[in-house]
């Protein structure tokens, strides 16, 4: 397999305006990267002007990167299942910006968690709102794929469960703009082991039956503090966590993952160009 089918990278700081994202990602010596068009913690934002805009579109031409190759992530104030309708309204209103500001910026992918129930409504009726949110914002824009992230289900968030993401997908009616990101560590916290030959492709086969690999179009590569099943969402350095090393070989010589952004989310972003390379090192050592 050549290195070019794996575009890996990290999710990067856009300090000081989007445009400064891809400077972050050649810096490191990323193929790929992930980054917040906007502060991820406030509602509100100034709009994007044309000179951060041409500033970024020209910054990925400097670092060959594809619009395929970038995973921006939403705020983590918006959640789409929002018992409450006024405060549901809010979150799809600011998901919609979210999607928009992908637009202006060329890319084709917003990375979003599913949402949380809150312990105020069943799981099913919260996937439901979710999809019911994602297809109102689908419709009042274009081009831009919602990329549903699996979560660890701390708390009430839903998204753990390869059938939680399905079951949004199901009730997308524009199926060409919904897809996934599996997260490592959120996949081996929610209970899906990853560290053998034996549970990755159980794992992996079993997102493949019930979601389907055609829809992943993402990864966050991580390692994990918590065990397996532990239900909590706390990243670590590559082979440093409860998942070892092992699950990172599977993943970069598994043939179904190719050509997609993988994206380190680690808590080191010095060792960032390191993490990267020893990626890139995996790459037909299995």
């Amino acid at each position: 397999m050549k290195p070019e089918m794996r575009r890996i990278g990290a999710h990067v700081s856009a300090a000081g305006g989007v445009q400064n994202a891809p400077l972050n990602a050649i810096e490191i010596g990323a193929k790929a990267f992930a980054f917040f068009t906007k502060n991820q913690r406030q509602w509100k934002s100034k709009a994007l002007t044309t000179e951060q805009i041409d500033g970024f579109l020209a910054n990925m031409e400097k670092g060959g990167f594809r619009p395929e190759d970038v995973l921006p992530h939403d705020s983590y104030l918006i959640n789409l299942g929002h018992p409450e309708i006024e405060a549901r309204e809010k979150s799809v209103n600011a998901f919609i910006d979210e999607l928009q500001r992908c637009k202006q910026l060329g890319l084709v992918y917003l990375n979003f968690h599913p949402g949380s129930h809150l312990r105020k409504i069943e799981e099913e009726a919260c996937l439901d709102l979710i999809a019911e949110s994602i297809n109102y914002a689908l419709d009042q824009t274009s081009d831009v794929i919602a990329v549903i992230e699996n979560t660890s289900g701390q708390g009430s968030n839903l998204g753990y469960r390869f059938e939680h993401l399905a079951h949004i997908i199901d009730k997308v009616e524009d199926k060409s703009r919904i897809a996934v990101c599996l997260d490592t560590c959120h996949t081996f916290t929610a209970g899906y082991d990853l560290r053998t030959r034996e549970t990755y492709d159980e794992t992996m086969n079993a997102f493949d039956e019930i979601v389907g690999f055609e829809y992943l179009k993402g990864m966050h590569i991580n390692d994990s503090k918590p065990g397996l099943g532990s239900r909590v969402d706390r990243h670590h350095s590559l082979g440093k966590g409860e998942l070892g090393l092992d699950p990172f070989n599977f993943i970069i010589n598994d043939d179904r993952i190719k050509d997609i952004p993988l994206v380190l989310e680690t808590i080191e972003p010095a060792i960032w160009p390191e993490e990267i390379q020893m990626l890139y090192g995996m790459m037909g050592k299995q």
